[in-house]
């Protein structure tokens, strides 16, 4: 073994450690279509099928981690089924990302999976510091020479590593921010967990224009599929100087909102300020790395039918007080609809009766008066759905699309084919309460001069039908056992959106209290008063 160059296997752990001095090279010869290298890199060349054993598993683990650990790019990829991307990730790791030690470690193998913690020591100029992290690889069948190989994903290098990252290090991509709130309160996702992605993405965006320096970064590197690059911290060098950012977020309203999806899992809350479209809140339990409260695209079931109410009531099919009928089932193109169980028939209901109750079956009856493409149409020139919204961050904003056949039956109420997240919903209760269309936005539009969507709004005698609808609601109907208790000016409405495949339905909610919209979701959370009831009532506990 050459000098510099230390193995050692004790009871299945391993440990490779190379100095920053000197790498040796394998020649080589790599070959393509998932299967790594030449049979030198390997061993033997009779080709063997299953799955790896347990010494092929250990033996490739300890030649990959050591080629690794050396800086031999060329040779670790050959201990790959895939060289051709692995090399330049490898290569990388020096030359990139500047790591001038390396000591791996591999734990006892899992079947074909081996654990292993990575301490690297990353020089930069004069700086130099260490990062560890925990990784892991597994061990594959080569598809034609059937070699014992890794199986070659970018994660092997660093968990928070994706096809196409690049790891580096150098000057940041960005200047720090120190974000604060709209009354000058500090920001970080130390205290404010989902705030963690949203924060990356203002860095990004801002960090130039709020005032700071960049420092020292060892940073992933990631190009979004807009074009747009963002950069995840993974190690600091050298501080840079943080530029002041201005956001439209209210401390008080966030910790409401980080508390309250603790408690459902795969939970995601947004709140907004209606006379001004301003972003108050947005948090998201169990992977804050994904904004679902921004990029989700779910259907959101009969929250739906306040945009539905909307659009019969601008079309003329009928009004608050009008006639709105709730029989046990209907069918609209060739597809039966049901009401939830136990919902009793009234054939004689108001439209503000059965949007209380939530009574599909009125709306799916008068959908063939109302149309799909009026209703796609207040979605969008009314509403401001699917109007390419720029929030500050990446946002999904919505799609009512024209599907045709039962679909467009099925997403008045919420289902077929709408696609939406809390917050598309929470700026839909903020147009329906308000009249006018606000795009949600995070920073202030002068920050950078970008251009805002916009949307007609709603007459004032159909805002003052809804909102007396969503009273009801919050009074008397579906929504009362959430809203009740809480002061002034209220309203809500509920949701249930069913999955094929999926036990139990999601759960959705969307109220206001005064000049505050929040909306809610929980995937496999029940009926809306369930479990996204809860979360938007904690945040609208905080009040105006």
């Amino acid at each position: 073994m050459r000098r510099g160059v230390k193995a050692a296997i004790v009871g299945g752990v391993f440990t490779v450690m190379v100095g920053g001095a000197g790498y040796g090279a394998y020649n080589i010869v790599t070959a393509v279509s998932g299967d790594g290298g030449s049979s030198s890199a390997g061993g033997s060349t009779a080709r063997r099928t299953g799955p790896p054993s347990g010494d092929e598993v250990e033996e490739t683990a300890r030649k990959f981690l050591s080629a690794w650990a050396k800086g031999d790019a060329d040779a670790a990829a050959g201990y790959t089924n895939y060289s051709e991307n692995a090399r330049p990730a490898l290569a990388g790791w020096r030359d990139d990302a500047h790591v001038t030690h390396t000591v791996l470690t591999a734990g006892t193998p899992r079947g074909v999976t081996v654990p292993f913690k990575v301490k690297a020591t990353v020089t930069f100029g004069k700086q130099s510091r260490t990062m560890a992290y925990d990784s892991s690889l597994t061990v594959v069948r080569g598809e034609t020479t059937g070699r014992a190989l890794v199986r070659w994903r970018p994660s092997v290098l660093h968990p928070a590593m994706r096809e196409g990252d690049t790891l580096v290090t150098g000057e940041s991509a960005a200047a720090p921010i120190e974000a604060v709130d709209r009354d000058g309160q500090v920001l970080t996702k130390e205290k404010y967990p989902s705030l963690g992605p949203v924060l990356e993405q203002l860095r990004a965006k801002y960090g130039d224009k709020a005032g700071g320096s960049p420092g020292i970064e060892t940073y992933v590197e990631r190009e979004g599929a807009d074009g747009t690059t963002t950069a995840k911290t993974l190690l600091t060098l050298a501080q840079g100087k943080p530029g002041k950012l201005h956001t439209t977020l209210r401390a008080s309203t966030q910790a409401a909102a980080e508390q309250a999806v603790k408690k459902y899992a795969e939970s995601s809350v947004v709140a907004v300020k209606p006379s001004t479209g301003e972003v108050l809140a947005v948090a998201n339990a169990d992977k804050p790395e994904f904004n679902a409260a921004f990029n989700g695209q779910v259907a959101p079931g009969s929250t739906m039918k306040i945009v539905t109410a909307a659009a019969l009531i601008d079309n003329h099919v009928t009004s608050a007080s009008g006639p709105a009928p709730c029989p046990d089932s209907v069918v609209a193109m060739s597809q039966t609809f049901h009401n939830l169980k136990g919902m009793a028939a009234n054939e004689g209901a108001t439209l503000s009766n059965s949007f209380a109750r939530s009574c599909n079956t009125a709306f799916i009856k008068l959908s063939d008066d109302l149309r799909a493409d009026r209703f796609a149409a207040e979605a969008s020139n009314r509403f401001g759905l699917g109007k390419d919204w720029k929030t500050g961050i990446t946002s999904y904003d919505g799609s009512v699309p024209v599907a045709g056949g039962s679909d467009d039956a099925a997403g008045m109420i919420g289902q077929g084919k709408v696609q939406m997240n809390p917050l598309n919903l929470a700026s839909v209760t903020a147009t329906a309460i308000t009249g006018a269309f606000h795009q949600p936005t995070l920073v202030a539009q002068s920050l950078d001069d970008r251009q805002l969507a916009t949307a007609q709004g709603l007459p004032g005698s159909t805002v003052g039908q809804l909102k007396s609808m969503m009273r009801l609601t919050a009074t008397s109907g579906t929504a009362v056992n959430v809203m009740a208790g809480l002061p002034g000016d209220i309203g809500a409405k509920t949701g249930s959106a069913e999955v094929d495949g999926q036990g139990r339905s999601n759960s959705w909610f969307t109220g206001y209290r005064g000049d505050v919209a929040a909306a809610a979701m929980v995937l496999s959370g029940g009926h809306g008063g369930d479990a996204a009831g809860p979360i938007v009532r904690a945040v609208l506990q905080v009040g105006p």
